[in-house]
């Protein structure tokens, strides 16, 4: 780590703008470009961007100025996949770190797909690797470690829980998620959602301890208030549907070995017994070596949408030295070496 390395960071949303200023605050990393979508963006400072000072480094919109400027990695956080640009990055040499979820489990991607990134990595002797908080740190780089305490694997269950009471965006929680809404049924296509991105990484994990997996499920439940309440979006009426999650399972012979499921509510006091908790994760290994790990934020209501994204941004930061190190080609959380953050002295 004696020569900082050189990184483009690709986009500034909720989860580029944190990684942006970690990029800038860290001790081992130099930023030497950023990508924007917004037009109203272009030309502006990086650190005007992300709330710190002046970086000298102004924004630009187009692939051929990324390509322009040298680098070691791009940090790729964009909305959507362009798998396009991605091979022109990576056969130019430049190593991807993105917290898109197409590249948790390669032999899951489409093939050819799959073909036109392994031979940009080839031709640039470069690596992309997919991660994030969920799916990635949780479902791999947190279940790996707690995994090498067991011989006998019956079941690992990952529990994530989201209270959203205290979002005050009543569009989002009332007309896209249909908190407050009439009990209905469960959107499936909202269940297949989920599993493409969680199984993904779930399989590369099983594939990693040499765990079968025939065939994975998903689908989704509701759960309604047992009485009128007040979040910080509205009124919730008894009734409605105040708690939803969605499971992914990984059977083998029919029964359960891997399982994710997500948990949104508004409210625990549902009909119900789902064992709702605060928001973070539980994981639960049952087998040999029996274990059940909790995880939650002690971080204030009104902080909260100021500590979320770093969950994401943060780990695709520290893991830019790994994958610039690692040999040409896509790279997961099972071949990489663990991901250490390089802090502040």
């Amino acid at each position: 780590m004696g020569t900082r390395l050189r990184v483009v960071q690709w986009a500034t949303g909720n989860i580029g703008s944190r990684a942006l200023a970690a990029v800038i605050e860290h001790p081992g990393l130099e930023l030497a470009g950023l990508w924007v979508s917004n037009p109203a963006k272009l030309g502006c400072d990086a650190g005007t961007l992300c709330g710190l000072p002046e970086t000298g480094i102004r924004a630009v919109g187009t692939l051929e100025e990324v390509l322009a400027i040298p680098a070691d990695c791009v940090l790729y956080m964009r909305q959507g996949t362009d798998i396009a640009e991605l091979c022109q990055l990576l056969a130019s040499g430049r190593n991807v770190v993105t917290t898109r979820g197409d590249f948790h489990h390669p032999p899951r991607m489409d093939p050819a797909e799959r073909q036109a990134i392994e031979e940009a990595c080839a031709a640039g002797g470069s690596s992309i690797y997919s991660t994030g908080s969920s799916p990635g740190f949780v479902t791999e780089a947190l279940a790996i470690p707690l995994l090498s305490l067991s011989r006998r694997l019956d079941c690992l269950t990952i529990d994530e829980y989201g209270d959203v009471s205290t979002r005050n965006s009543p569009e989002l929680l009332f007309e896209v998620m249909g908190f407050g809404q009439p009990m209905a049924a469960f959107d499936q296509s909202r269940a297949d959602h989920v599993k493409a991105d969680f199984s993904a990484s779930l399989a590369q994990l099983a594939a990693g301890i040499g765990l079968e997996i025939d065939e994975w499920r998903a689908f989704g439940e509701y759960s309604p208030a047992r009485a009128d309440i007040e979040i910080a979006a509205g009124p919730v009426q008894a009734g409605t549907m105040a708690a939803q999650r969605v499971t992914v399972d990984g059977l083998h012979r029919g029964t359960p070995r891997l399982r994710f499921r997500a948990n949104w509510f508004v409210t625990t006091a549902i009909t119900d017994a789902w064992q709702l908790r605060e928001s973070g994760w539980r994981i639960r290994v049952e087998g040999d070596t029996p274990l059940d790990v909790g995880i939650t934020f002690p971080v204030a209501p009104e902080n909260y949408a100021a500590f979320t994204p770093g969950l994401t941004a943060h780990r695709a930061v520290n893991a830019v030295a790994a994958v610039c190190a690692a040999p040409p080609g896509i790279r997961t959380t099972v071949d990489l070496p663990q991901v250490l953050a390089r802090l502040e002295a």
